[in-house]
């Protein structure tokens, strides 16, 4: 999305009254976050300097317009201060002073953000956009629903069979499935004990995202890998209309979301759309509602009989014998869905959708229940409903980008992303120079709210990529094989701790994968979906843990982080340093992932490090090896 800069914010900030921004949103205020607005649009600004004795005339002059260094605009007395307004196209930096007397040249004295005029005196600098977002090419504007602005969202994955135990009446296993992918007992009660434990609240989180609700099939089914499983993670659905049985009731499932709320906590559902389980009565009372698991004499397996990336049968191939592929061409199928993932947010109160395995779907689905969600979900609660999806690609962007766009999905998983971060990051690959190419490319490339992550369910756990002798950066490992264990020295958890300062520094709502603020560790599925470990914790363990929490705490009270321009500021191979600028505050970023120091320049003169506390003097700075500087400047 567009840079979110507020001129009148800098005025605040500096203790300036009389802007003429009223009502205008700041998710850090609890006000409406603001719609974009087309590129051509203009913002109202209100400049003032304070009656003084002796000063006779007060005149602007500035960059804000062709000769206005040499002929500005007056200021005319009102009330207690001298006062003009202009309009500026959105977005525009201006460059100003005030002229008094007709010979005396002054920078604002209530505006603090200055920049050198080059004859050794300064400019006062101010942004044109009062809170505006500029849409992207070929978006319609249109008003934003709510209170809660979706980039400030720090999302946590809740794998919930393997979160926390809350209610062991609800246990039950499957028999003939070995542990690791059998049912092992956490439930919707857990997560709402973590809620009022504040362990979310801690992490600087403030959206979930819960696995499949609905009841899945209580049969084992055999894997490709000829090991049983159970449906515990939930994408196995045999009744759409009933919530997990393992996880809890309808009444629990709805006091978990109500207990989130309270606690300033978003909801997303795992929602699977793309198939149900053989068990599911839908496939014998609606055989047309499914595809065919015959095509053209073969069995369409995603992988096997069908292509996974073929445009037409990656739509209707089956991703194993008993799970059938949704025929969303059929209008009633799509309606019964469409009416069913409604059905489940307006019971519940969830704030959102995480959509699986959008790629293998017809668009038509994500076009119509877009609509009903404008129609009958924002105008009940008052809020944006949110929807992200899940598109496994890890180089094609234009195909993740055609599923975003203010008629479908808000975004989606960053997967290229995730790639490059991995891989410069953690495997430590090439070199900075190559991370800071494809930010270039890719910071405006998507046109909603994308996700960023470093680790998932459906890959071996990031730990072992950050290892001395890192896994591949999409390695599954064998999960039957011996399991992994933590690493027992500090350089992979340091590594992963510069990751999440990456990813909590850029634009994107970040994700928490359970488990890896903690460096669990975890071969491919199921491995890579180990119950939670709460107890413990190696001292590295302990150590990423804290890093996070103070990455969410310095997020949430530092919104250019989320809604900033990014600008590089020096790269090496091994160093990386950018600004996140809003036009309120610049917080400046520094990353070492090699083992030595390594120095970044075009910091701030002097400047505080938050994430230590230490004041550092630019405009070199060294960063010790492995580690991270987020700095505001003194």
């Amino acid at each position: 999305m567009a840079s979110h800069v507020s001129a009148c914010a800098i005025l605040l900030a500096a203790a300036l009254a009389g802007c003429t921004d009223p009502g205008l949103g700041d998710a850090t205020s609890g006000a409406a976050p603001r719609a974009c607005v087309p590129a051509e649009t203009t913002c109202p600004l209100v400049f003032v300097y304070p009656l003084a004795g002796g000063v006779e005339s007060v005149e602007l002059r500035g960059d804000f317009a062709p000769g206005a260094w040499e002929a500005g605009v007056s200021l005319q007395i009102d009330g207690t201060e001298w006062r003009a307004e202009l309009a500026a196209p959105t977005g525009k930096v201006i460059r100003y002073k005030f002229l008094l007397n007709g010979k005396d040249w002054v920078t604002d004295p209530k505006n603090p953000h200055k920049e050198s005029d080059g004859l050794g005196g300064e400019n006062s600098v101010r942004v044109a956009d009062c809170d505006h977002e500029v849409c992207a090419a070929g978006v319609v504007p249109e008003p934003v629903v709510g209170t809660f602005d979706w980039r400030s969202a720090v999302l946590y994955f809740v794998f919930v069979d393997r979160f926390q135990n809350g209610d062991p009446t609800n246990d039950a296993a499957v028999g003939g499935v070995e542990g690791p992918a059998n049912w092992q007992g956490g439930d919707w009660a857990g997560v709402i004990q973590k809620i009022e434990d504040g362990y979310f609240a801690s992490l600087g989180v403030n959206a979930l995202w819960l696995t499949v609700p609905m009841n899945n099939t209580n049969a084992a089914g055999a894997g490709h890998d000829g090991h049983q499983y159970s449906g515990y993670h939930g994408y196995w659905p045999s009744d759409l209309g009933a919530p997990e049985e393992h996880f809890g009731s309808l009444a629990t499932l709805k006091k978990l979301v109500d207990t989130a709320h309270a606690h300033g906590l978003k909801v997303l559902f795992d929602y699977a759309m793309n198939h149900v389980h053989a068990d599911n009565p839908l496939v014998s009372q609606h055989p047309d509602w499914f595809w065919s698991l015959d095509y053209d004499g073969k069995t369409c397996v995603c992988g096997v009989g069908c292509d996974w990336n073929d445009g037409y049968q990656q739509r209707r191939c089956w991703f194993t014998s008993y799970l059938p592929d949704w025929n969303f061409q059929n209008e009633a199928a799509r309606a019964f869905s469409v009416d069913n993932a409604i059905a489940w947010a307006k019971d519940t109160g969830a704030d959102g959708f995480r959509l699986d395995a959008v790629k293998h779907i017809e668009t038509e689905w994500l076009l119509d229940l877009r609509k009903r969600v404008r129609a009958e979900l924002e105008p009940a609660s008052g809020e944006h409903f949110y929807m992200v999806g899940e598109t496994f690609e890890s180089g094609n962007r234009d195909l993740i980008k055609a599923y975003v766009g203010q008629d479908r999905l808000d975004g989606q998983f960053d997967f290229p992303l995730r790639g490059r971060v991995v891989e410069t990051l953690l495997r430590r690959t090439g070199t900075m120079h190559d991370l800071d190419g494809f930010l270039a490319t890719n910071d405006a490339y998507y046109p909603g709210v994308m996700s960023t992550f470093i680790g998932n369910h459906d890959i071996s756990r990031v730990i072992h990529t950050a290892e001395d002798k890192p896994w591949g950066a999409w390695d599954n490992g064998d999960p039957w094989g011996a399991p992994p264990l933590v690493p027992d020295y500090a350089a992979p958890f340091e590594r992963l701790a510069v990751a999440f300062t990456f990813l909590f520094t850029t634009k994107g709502v970040p994700l928490i994968y359970y488990g890896d603020e903690i460096g669990m560790a975890g071969a491919g599925d199921p491995d890579n979906r180990r119950f939670m470990q709460w107890t413990g914790l190696s001292e590295p363990q302990s150590w990423l843990r804290e890093e996070v929490a103070k990455l969410g705490a310095i997020r949430r009270d530092h919104p250019a982080l989320w809604r900033g321009t990014r600008t590089t500021l020096s790269v090496t191979n091994d160093a990386y340093a950018y600004a996140m600028s809003d036009g309120r505050e610049t917080v400046y970023v520094a990353l070492n992932r090699g083992d030595v120091p390594s120095a970044v320049d075009k910091m701030p003169k002097k400047a505080q490090d938050l994430l230590t506390g230490a004041t550092f003097e630019g405009p070199q700075l060294t960063i010790p090896a492995r580690r991270a500087r987020i700095l505001v400047a003194e």
